[in-house]
């Protein structure tokens, strides 16, 4: 996708002047995985045009291989996002219809191809709202993944500009027993599972109940993640990140991100983290630790993804907040 983001202090009526950025969901988790090391496809549709042509350049200067990037259609995807400035929270319009993406109707990839040899299949919900019709490709690419013996990774990524709760929740219902790592939390288990809330509880006490619900829904599930975020201000967070595996609960340090450069992508950042540990036979504290770091290095840096090695999140933590690495 192409997104297109007004200068801090403007609004968009206003703007004269956008920043430009390429990215999207599936696309920034691809991002971190290469930066980390590991060989890495993305897979998806773009027109045949420069903009096309952005994306593939993109990728390609990211370490992610574009072979599965297919051309053809009409238009790139776009959104514009209203930066946000201290009470004022960020707002996004979505101009997505009719991308080329969003308009495939059948899977166009050889699939033997596409999954031969590959570990993890990651997608996100973001996904199955742009249409029904891909909804149904979206289990269907699930189904062919699983068959070729990858595990499943599934951001939920719930977007309410994209499509409503009812649908959303419909579509788990299909999507879930097919997946074998899930970033949920606690407003996905009551608002998309039906998950009675919890009264009486610290946050995080709360969040292993949601997590203990929700397995107990989806047995198949192996490891859950969510980050618990507090939000001080649009350039001033705390951020903590949360898992769930083995039937136990870990939690990493709260972190103060302050101020924030570009907060898009920092939920990416993460479950690319997390992914690079399950990858790696890192111990689930390991993960954690390290997923919610390279979240918060996300957001020092404009742009959608992950801009940081492996050995450079390892050296912040470290290293702790704010030092100098000499």
């Amino acid at each position: 996708m192409l997104r297109l983001s007004s200068l801090s202090g403007q609004r968009i009526p206003q703007s004269e002047t956008f920043q430009a950025h390429y990215g999207g969901g599936e696309a920034n988790v691809a991002v971190s995985l290469a930066n980390y090391g590991h060989e890495v496809y993305f897979a998806s549709k773009v027109p045949e045009n420069d903009l096309g042509e952005a994306v593939d350049k993109h990728l390609r200067r990211y370490g992610v291989s574009s072979e599965f990037v297919l051309t053809g259609g009409k238009r790139l995807g776009t959104y514009y996002l209203e930066t946000g400035v201290a009470g004022r929270g960020a707002s996004v319009i979505y101009d997505r219809a009719a991308s080329s993406f969003a308009e495939m109707t059948e899977l166009e990839w050889d699939l033997a191809k596409l999954f031969k040899n590959a570990t993890i299949f990651h997608i996100s919900g973001i996904t199955p709202a742009l249409s029904e019709a891909w909804q149904q490709l979206t289990i269907a690419l699930i189904k062919k993944a699983k068959a070729a013996g990858c595990k499943i990774s599934f951001d939920v990524n719930y977007r309410g500009k994209l499509w409503g709760q009812q649908a959303a929740a419909a579509f788990l219902k299909q999507v879930l027993p097919l997946v074998d790592y899930c970033s949920a939390g606690k407003m996905d288990a009551l608002y998309l599972l039906g998950i009675p809330e919890v009264n009486g509880k610290s946050e995080n006490e709360a969040l292993v109940y949601y997590y203990q619900e929700m397995q107990r829904q989806y047995p198949n599930i192996q490891v859950f993640y969510s980050t618990l975020r507090e939000v001080r201000s649009a350039s001033a967070n705390c951020l903590q990140g949360t898992l769930w595996q083995n039937q136990q609960y870990h939690e990493s340090q709260i972190h103060e991100i302050e101020p924030i450069v570009d907060r898009v992508g920092g939920g990416d950042a993460f479950a690319g983290g997390v992914l690079h540990g399950l990858a790696t036979g890192l111990s689930s504290q390991e993960t954690i630790d390290f997923a919610t770091a390279a979240a918060v290095l996300k957001h020092t840096v404009h742009g959608d993804c992950n801009q940081f090695s492996q050995q450079e999140v390892l050296a912040f933590l470290a290293a702790g907040s704010g030092r100098i690495v000499r």
